[in-house]
């Protein structure tokens, strides 16, 4: 996916909060920088990917290891990683679980937030489709991984993330079961 495929999925949102809405324009604004926006290493400030991942058994949260809060899978997109594959192997690695991209990809939400060693992260926010199995974190990851209803979800995460989950809740309320089927 190519910067400007990336800025045309933010563009299309609508936010959930003002929160977010500050979060599109700052990340259309670093998607406009010279340098590499998903380079860790080239800038304290840099675009991210993280999952919203669900099932029939409503969506995963997992207690970030260092921080101590719960909230979806995500990381830093490696180099010469597409964001969407970025989004995919977060997911993974933080959870065991195998997961797939709807068709086509739903960027869902996007967040500007801090991160570790005074970082900024622009968080882009995809929704993906698990089997609904028990997650499986690998050592050194998290353990606490679990599959939350919406309710109890928006009860248990990060403040800042409630208003995505409530809007994800609502969205997908709206999806035929065979949303989540395997093709």
């Amino acid at each position: 996916m190519n910067l400007g495929a990336i800025a045309d999925s933010i563009e299309a949102l609508t936010p959930v909060d003002e929160r977010e809405a500050a979060s599109i324009t700052a990340t259309l604004e670093r998607l406009r920088w010279p340098i590499d926006p998903f380079d860790e290493f080239a800038h304290d400030h840099h675009v991210t990917a993280s999952a919203f991942v669900v099932s029939k058994r409503g969506v995963i949260l997992h207690r970030h290891r260092r921080l101590g809060i719960w909230v979806q899978p995500g990381g830093h997109v490696d180099a010469g990683e597409d964001v969407l594959a970025a989004a995919l192997r977060e997911t993974l690695e933080e959870t065991g679980l195998v997961a797939r991209h709807r068709r086509p990809p739903l960027l869902f939400h996007v967040d500007v937030h801090p991160g570790p060693r005074g970082h900024t992260h622009y968080d882009l926010r995809y929704v993906l489709i698990a089997p609904p199995v028990e997650p499986a974190p690998p050592p050194g990851e998290s353990p606490d991984v679990h599959w939350f209803d919406y309710d109890a979800a928006v009860e248990r995460a990060e403040p800042a993330l409630r208003p995505a989950l409530a809007a994800l809740a609502a969205e997908t309320a709206r999806w035929d079961v065979s949303d989540y089927n395997d093709d």
